[in-house]
């Protein structure tokens, strides 16, 4: 009974917060609203046994997603012409396409078969070969490993369209990404105590996500949220694009991820397939890449593109 009404208030919860998201006139009270939203989407996937989507939801939906949001409200704030309420029938028009979207998805689960089809059982049949014992890493790195490589070429894709959108003369600078920190306030405070176990913590998501819930794309998030945070404190700042450390921080863990497949061919001879007994230290050699990776794109993606110093 109790677990029916935490349920129920949960659900209550999250229809409150995104109908407030919604609804509520102030751009930065949208933003806040949207990442609570978040973060109570989190509990839900706890209480669905999905945690690493729930990890991976707090580290995005709100976490990375949140702080765009903030960046971009920032800009409207500075801006009151970019700040005007739509036209009306743009109001309407996304309205419509928002009730269809959630009708259409609705209209999916319902047409679900009684009986689920799932090849879960396989996996985790075939996962003690692999030696992990977080299925989750094992479907990534193990059953679907290229998809998992195309995801992280798309964030590396996604960086470069950011990137494109400098003009010519700022190309090669820093991202533009301003402090928030007001003299004597609260944020330098955090930047200045937060990072030593924020760090630590998203290490270890990476280190565990071969056994535990966790793994790259968490432990990236996190690591890249207090490089962020560094930023808007103004205890560091972003270096420039034309860095070569840097690109060679964002093309590590693809780079790593393409070359291990790329061995695969030389034994057993399939392109991202393991030497058996191998297969879970390449695993964590490609999330320890690929971390670092992450957590520089997911950084540079919440800065925008680069300007020179003193650019309007």
């Amino acid at each position: 009974m109790t677990e029916l009404i935490f349920n129920i208030l949960l659900v209550a919860l999250v229809l409150a917060a995104g109908a407030w998201s919604i609804l509520v006139r102030e751009t930065m009270t949208a933003v806040i609203m949207f990442i609570a939203y978040g973060l109570l989407l989190s509990l839900a996937w706890v209480r669905l046994g999905a945690i690493d989507v729930a990890l991976t939801e707090a580290a995005i939906g709100s976490g990375v997603t949140g702080m765009l949001l903030i960046a971009a409200a920032g800009k409207f704030a500075a801006d009151p012409e970019a700040c005007r309420m739509p036209a009306l029938s743009s109001r309407l028009a996304a309205a419509v396409l928002s009730v269809g979207v959630a009708t259409a998805l609705g209209a999916l689960v319902l047409l679900l078969p009684a009986e689920p089809v799932s090849l879960a059982g396989q996996a985790m049949q075939a996962l003690p070969e692999t030696g992990l014992g977080n299925p989750v890493a094992g479907v990534l790195f193990v059953f679907r490993a290229f998809d998992t490589l195309l995801e992280k070429v798309v964030l590396l894709l996604a960086l470069l369209g950011v990137w494109s959108l400098a003009r010519d003369e700022d190309w090669g600078g820093a991202p533009a990404l301003k402090p928030l920190a007001q003299p004597g306030g609260v944020l330098p405070l955090l930047a200045r105590t937060l990072p030593p176990a924020g760090i630590t913590y998203g290490i270890y998501m990476t280190w565990a996500g071969a056994d535990v819930p966790g793994g790259a794309f968490q432990g990236g998030t996190v690591l890249a949220a207090m490089w962020i945070l560094l930023v808007l404190a103004g205890l560091t700042r972003f270096p420039a694009v034309s860095s070569m450390w840097l690109r060679a921080a964002v093309a590590t863990g693809p780079v790593v991820f393409l070359v291990i497949g790329l061995a695969g061919f030389l034994n057993p001879g399939l392109f991202l397939a393991y030497p058996e007994g191998f297969a879970k230290p390449l695993i964590v050699v490609m999330e320890l890449a690929l971390t670092l990776s992450i957590a520089v794109i997911l950084s540079l993606l919440v800065a925008g593109p680069p300007a020179r110093p003193g650019a309007p």
